[in-house]
């Protein structure tokens, strides 16, 4: 038996490295399955993020479908999805190098462009077979300086040719689901300022023998209901999920009339960030499987449509997504806090499970993970409860020195209309196998908890967000879990503006921070970001100008002197979401006010960092940045770190 060494919490040495997290693991996504084959689409960061169709068939044999000088990736939204589909005998995708759609014969891998080069950008593929043609969601950005034009558009299977537009008219399309009999077509729409979890609408039209479009009616989506994922069962039913009960759950429409398939306090869906997504599939005229998350915690189920009747299938995950079904083969991406993302199939019939790729298959014991435990705490102003993950310090080599305890990283998701789960996820083991408790948090706004929690953020982002990390810093600290002088708050995208809030306007409760790609001056965002999220912080903050002063008052640039402790920020070059100008403007203010300060750009990257080397430097950089300031020593530093103000820290002995 290993007696543990005693050493500061920080400092413990980790097999669990930035190299094995960048180059071991891959990024799963869309899955898809046919009688004898299953697809999934794999992002690799080795090969600089290129997303590649892996298939395998019946006897576990496992190739790459797409050819190696294609990225099947979208970028309508900018953050895509809904990439790709697969039918008996092609595969149709969005090549990311110049956003065409391409047919590739999965009999002879011959590859054809469907669309032509130019402004358009493609996604979310429906085939028509019956006129041979396939129904996308087209992006135009042949106008510069304007809002790309989004539109329900066709494209002709027979070659290469210009995108016939089928319906326009809304800023937002999405979910085209042609009927089985090929009779009738739904999708979903949404404007401005909605974003599509706020309120969305459902429609239905008839689809005439040339292709037209007649007797359009609106489903669903009534003021303050958002709707999601339309899927057609083989008697004509349309289903949906809606969230007009509270929480996202499964609706049925028969002939026109709606009607709520069960009422539980759980969510069918994600919210729609990226195209593609599927938490629920037609198994049978009367059969779903799905998906559902209470509290955090995904499962899966199968659903009786006549006797209303939820059976929960046992599986081994705890986060679910990307179900699709044939006959009684169900393809799923699974996570679990025990095991890394996989892509599995499962047989409902024998009850038997084939995991087909996982995430990371790096070989480390399962005794250096730190396994999540759900806490839940009051709201800073006693009137509510916020969740979060926690993963307490873990390494079985160490241990802490008598009477201290380890600092805390506060990690604040993105979106911020998103959630954490938890997942065995290796960017948080890297942390809590090094001496260094994580906690990860499901401020108000989060999905999971229903629309009232959802709607917690509204009109308080900058506030409500930050509030429930300092309130989870404030419970773990009560609970004697972690030291509370060591608390740095990391964050990408939304949540790097939560970071950089909480460093502003909450200083006292935070030591260190890092923000990844994230917004540092809220008016900024406002003026100069894409068209998906152009009108998001309506809700989230106020409609600008009108509530401009709004704006300035949450805003860490214009506050930038309240911060006091050392930030460390990431930036992609290529970033369409938040433009490198906004981290610069930071780091500068941040250097003029004799802050110490770090600021790293990499090429190549966007919103969300792929490559293998990215990934790697970022992880080793922050590591050093935090202990840095920390006054941790590591006998395994080697990192060149830059730190503008540097003598403001402490001197490492």
């Amino acid at each position: 038996m290993t007696t543990a060494k005693t050493a500061a919490y920080g400092s413990w040495l980790s097999p669990i490295s930035a190299e094995m997290l960048s180059s071991a693991a891959v990024r799963l996504g869309q899955t898809f399955i046919d009688a004898e084959n299953a697809y999934f689409l794999e992002s690799r960061p080795m090969e600089k993020g290129r997303s590649v169709l892996v298939g395998v068939d019946r006897k576990g044999n496992k190739r790459d479908v797409t050819p190696p000088e294609y990225n099947v990736r979208s970028a309508v939204h900018e953050y895509g999805g809904g990439a790709a589909i697969v039918t008996d005998t092609c595969v149709y995708f969005s090549h990311f190098g110049d956003h065409r759609v391409y047919k590739q014969d999965l009999a002879t891998n011959q590859v054809q462009a469907l669309s032509k080069a130019g402004p358009s950008r493609y996604a979310d593929f429906c085939l028509d077979t019956k006129r041979n043609r396939l129904i996308v969601i087209r992006e135009d950005h042949s106008e510069p300086g304007m809002e790309p034009l989004n539109s329900l558009d066709v494209l002709s299977l027979n070659g290469e040719s210009e995108p016939e537009m089928l319906l326009a008219g809304s800023d937002f399309f999405s979910s085209p689901r042609i009927s089985p009999d090929g009779r009738f077509l739904a999708w979903i729409t949404w404007s401005h300022p909605n974003m599509p979890w706020d309120q969305s609408k459902l429609w239905m039209a008839n689809l005439g023998n040339d292709g037209s479009l007649s007797n359009i009616l609106l489903i669903a989506g009534a003021k303050g209901e958002s709707v999601a994922q339309p899927e057609w069962g083989p008697d004509g039913t349309l289903y949906f999920v809606s969230d007009q009960t509270g929480y996202w759950n499964l609706h049925a429409s028969y002939s026109g009339l709606v009607e709520p398939l069960l009422e539980m306090e759980a969510e069918f869906t994600y919210p729609h960030w990226v195209f593609g997504l599927s938490n629920y599939a037609v198994l049978s005229a009367t059969k779903l499987i799905c998906s559902f998350n209470r509290a955090g915690i995904w499962s899966l189920a199968e659903f009786d449509t006549e006797t209303r009747v939820l059976k929960e299938i046992e599986t081994p995950y705890s986060d679910i997504s990307y179900v699709h079904c044939h006959g009684d083969r169900v393809i799923l991406h699974g996570g679990a806090a025990d095991r890394f993302d996989e892509i599995a199939v499962l047989d409902l019939a024998s009850g038997e499970r084939e995991v087909l790729q996982r995430s990371n298959n790096c070989d480390i014991s399962s005794s250096y993970f730190s396994h999540a435990e759900t806490i839940q705490f009051p709201t800073l102003d006693g009137k509510g409860t916020a969740h979060a993950f926690f993963y307490p310090a873990k390494n079985p080599d160490y241990q802490g020195a008598a009477a201290t305890l380890p600092p805390l990283i506060v990690k604040s998701h993105g979106g911020p209309t998103s959630a954490c789960s938890n997942s065995l996820d290796l960017k948080i083991q890297f942390w809590t196998s090094r001496g260094f408790s994580v906690v990860d948090v499901n401020y108000g706004g989060s999905t999971g908890y229903g629309r009232t929690y959802r709607e917690r953020l509204n009109d308080s982002w900058g506030v409500t967000d930050v509030d429930d990390c300092v309130a989870a810093v404030k419970y773990l600290s009560e609970q004697k879990k972690i030291d509370a002088a060591r608390v740095a708050i990391t964050g990408g995208s939304a949540g790097g503006y939560t970071t950089l809030c909480a460093l502003a306007f909450r200083s006292d409760k935070f030591a260190a921070g890092a923000s990844y790609y994230g917004v540092s001056d809220p008016t900024s965002l406002a003026q100069d970001t894409h068209k998906f999220e152009s009108r998001y912080l309506d809700g989230l903050i106020g409609p600008y100008p009108a509530s401009k002063q709004i704006y300035e008052d949450r805003s860490p640039l214009v506050h930038a002197s309240k911060i006091s402790c050392p930030v460390i920020f990431f930036q992609g070059l290529e970033d369409k979401v938040v433009p490198p100008s906004q981290s610069v403007a930071m780091v500068e203010a941040l250097k003029k006010n004799g802050v110490p300060v770090s600021y790293l750009e990499f090429e190549g990257e966007q919103h969300g960092f792929r490559q293998a080397t990215t990934i790697k430097t970022c992880l080793e950089t922050e590591l050093a940045f935090f202990c840095r300031v920390f006054g941790i020593s590591r006998s395994d530093s080697n990192v060149k770190l830059e730190i503008s103000n540097a003598e403001k820290l402490p001197v490492l002995v």
